[in-house]
């Protein structure tokens, strides 16, 4: 099982949220616990340095953009941001 950590900047975001948006993307970041790896809605983004990046599609509106240290089993939760922004964010990396 893996430890979820939010950084400020993602919490911010999450905080100004309608509640029901808030709680479900909450409800999918936590499924990360289980498994964070590609697969489903996650996928991992290969750019030329490490760490690797991997995202979560939460209902076809926003992207949870996140890291993955096995040897701490801690998932790192970078940024949220609206799919559209997402893309824009991605395709530079």
């Amino acid at each position: 099982m893996f430890i979820i950590l939010i950084e400020k900047k993602a919490r911010e975001y999450l905080q100004k949220l309608p509640i029901k948006t808030r709680r479900i993307i909450v409800e999918k970041i936590q499924e990360l616990q289980i498994n964070p790896f590609s697969g489903g809605n996650k996928e991992r983004i290969e750019y030329h340095k490490p760490p690797a990046v991997y995202l979560l599609h939460i209902s076809r509106s926003y992207t949870v953009f996140y890291l993955i240290d096995e040897e701490k089993d801690v998932v790192k939760i970078e940024t949220i941001e609206t799919i559209e922004k997402a893309h824009k964010t991605y395709t530079r990396k």
